[in-house]
């Protein structure tokens, strides 16, 4: 089955469509969510409420403004994110040992991190050295254009516009 009768079968609620999916990008989505929060145990829950979000709203999908793996992509990090600035996410980091945020902040800092989601870090390789600092930062790290902004020393509105030039110049080579 093609994957636009695959996507659209999901979208009237079909199960065997969705359940194709979730085998298809579950593991790339996994592989950004567990990058943003770098916890298994919350990885899996919020993988598990991402599936759950993309079925609930699989009719705001549509590939006239983009990739299903892209629509999806953004439900995943978008919901890493809200996990980590959640309440009860930082109360459970509280009694944490101090190893566990040496990590964090050792693979925070280093923009070199071996992500490679469903090959996408291959792509992203083949951009200029800003595209691929701002990219790791808001889509591979969780960080908000404001915090790459202050991470890069540079003002927010060219965060913004290189961010937008960037993604189109990686839609570019993955299309290629």
């Amino acid at each position: 089955m093609q994957l636009e009768q695959l996507i659209s079968k999901f979208q009237e609620k079909d199960i065997k469509s969705f359940e194709r999916l979730y085998e298809m990008y579950s593991d790339s989505m996994f592989g950004v969510i567990y990058a943003i929060v770098r916890n298994k145990e919350e990885a899996e829950e919020v993988l598990q409420d991402v599936f759950v979000k993309a079925w609930k709203s699989s009719s705001s999908y549509s590939a006239k403004k983009g990739r299903f793996f892209t629509w999806i992509l953004n439900i995943a990090r978008n919901s890493a994110i809200d996990k980590i600035r959640s309440k009860s996410f930082n109360q459970g980091k509280q009694n944490l040992d101090a190893t566990f945020f040496v990590d964090i902040l050792e693979t925070y800092d280093n923009l070199d991190t071996k992500i490679d989601i469903s090959g996408l870090q291959k792509y992203v390789n083949t951009l200029r050295d800003t595209c691929k600092k701002l990219i790791e930062l808001l889509y591979f790290k969780g960080y908000t254009q404001k915090e790459a902004s202050v991470a890069l020393k540079i003002p927010l509105g060219t965060v913004k516009t290189n961010n937008r030039k960037c993604i189109s110049e990686l839609r570019k080579n993955v299309l290629k």
